[in-house]
């Protein structure tokens, strides 16, 4: 065109950019973005393309170099949040797993960690202290209690510490109000506390029976005894083909024994739901300034596939449960452990106090150390159900950022993020 240089055409002809604010962070031992849900579009069907693009998961790549996600599923994930409507709580929040590897994501869940960085919205809450969430994914209520300064806003620093994050923050207290039946509506979706599956020869030499605890508690669980799996897994590295595909399997059995799957084919295209954790009587060991045989069970989790490096919230809660009723395989191993537990101490003396509810704290042990969980039970006629589990977490802003929604790569290149003064607060 006469008068427009070719430089000019061809920066004209590049296509609008547009940006979606975002706060990048440290939320318990998990990292990801925290956006509003009036940024992206009003169909959860259309968000794929947007956060699969945000974390760099578009590509293939195991690395996400084209986003911000770290190329770990603890690392890979996003918290898209509103301002409820519900009469008493503060914040709607939806959940969002990416995977690193692959161009896909789930929304069949809630992840603990995510939800405890909720401080970074205060301008949403009014500078309060205590949270109230409700969980899109599981239709749970989450109470949040953080520490706020003087003038309202939250105070990352303090003398607390996690497992899995060196130093040390505010305490983040997180409370999953009746968090039985999250997925399935039933504590125990088969009907038993624990059960034996019968596991096919794919990766044994024999087919082999693992003892497992089935629990929905925050999200579904496969809590299985580590002392029944076969010896091949036990002689292999956690991170060996033998291994995951030996713990995928009982996992996928597991989704179908939870009624969430008809066969093990349709489970193993499900990424994230069940979960599968093996538990072991503790070890005795030095750690974080505590005695490892003071715990009162060891857990080695699984996500997406591969071990993960600590132990997310809603496992404890899940396996916080397990131990506080027995009958389950948590249960049965805490007790047969030597060493005297705590926390089944606890619980028989909040029984005769009070015999409708009892509040139990247990120890956890994980890859990065320790866990304090409380469970408060209410006790029926049907038995015992968890009324509340209560855990600390600690949080820390990375940074607000803006993600580019447009389908051109290099996602965080400088030219394509800006900082905003604050994360975007405006109504919904």
């Amino acid at each position: 065109m006469p008068g427009i240089s070719k430089h000019a055409v061809s920066h004209a002809s590049n296509p609008v950019r547009t940006g979606i604010p975002a706060v990048w962070m440290r939320a318990g031992t998990s990292k990801g973005l925290f956006i509003h849900e009036h940024d992206l579009p009003w169909s959860k069907d259309l968000w794929a393309p947007i956060l699969l693009s945000a974390l760099g998961s578009t590509e293939g790549g195991k690395r996400q170099l084209n986003g911000v996600g770290g190329a770990t599923p603890t690392t890979s994930k996003v918290a898209v949040i509103r301002k409820s409507k519900i009469p008493g709580v503060d914040v709607d929040y939806t959940f969002v797993q990416v995977a690193p590897d692959q161009a896909q994501v789930g929304m069949t869940e809630i992840c603990g960690n995510m939800a405890s960085g909720f401080h970074v919205l205060s301008p949403l809450l009014n500078w309060q202290m205590d949270i109230t969430v409700f969980n899109t994914n599981t239709q749970q209520i989450l109470v949040e209690t953080v520490h706020v300064t003087p003038d309202g806003r939250f105070s990352e620093d303090g003398d607390y510490s996690i497992g899995g994050v060196r130093g040390t923050a505010s305490p983040i207290r997180m409370n999953f109000i009746k968090p039985a039946g999250s997925l399935t509506g039933r504590l125990f979706p088969s009907g038993a506390k624990q059960e034996m599956l019968t596991m096919g020869s794919a990766h044994t030499p024999t087919p082999f029976i693992v003892r497992v605890s089935l629990v929905d508690a925050a999200n579904p669980f496969v809590l299985v005894d580590a002392s029944t799996i076969p010896a091949a897994y036990h002689g292999s590295e956690p991170t060996s083909p033998l291994s995951l595909g030996i713990i995928e399997e009982i996992r996928v059995a597991g989704d179908v024994r939870f009624g969430l799957a008809e066969d093990t084919a349709t489970a193993g295209r499900v990424i994230g739901t069940p979960k599968i954790a093996l538990l072991y009587p503790c070890r005795r060991e030095v750690d974080v300034g505590r005695r490892i045989d003071e715990a009162d069970i060891e857990v080695l989790p699984f996500s997406l596939g591969q071990p993960h490096p600590s132990l997310q919230l809603t496992r404890a809660v899940c396996v916080g449960t397990a131990l506080s009723i027995p009958g389950t395989v948590a249960c049965d191993i805490q007790r047969q452990a030597p060493g005297v537990h705590h926390g089944d101490s606890q619980a028989r003396q909040a029984m005769i106090i009070n015999p409708t509810m009892s509040t139990v704290k247990w120890l956890l042990k994980h890859p990065s150390g320790l866990m304090d969980v409380e469970v408060t039970l209410g006790c029926t006629r049907t038995g015992r159900h968890p009324w509340r589990v209560s855990l600390a977490a600690s949080g820390q802003e990375c940074s607000p950022l803006t993600i580019d929604n447009s389908d051109q790569p290099n996602l965080i290149a400088d030219h394509h993020v800006r900082i905003p003064h604050r994360f975007s607060s405006s109504p919904h």
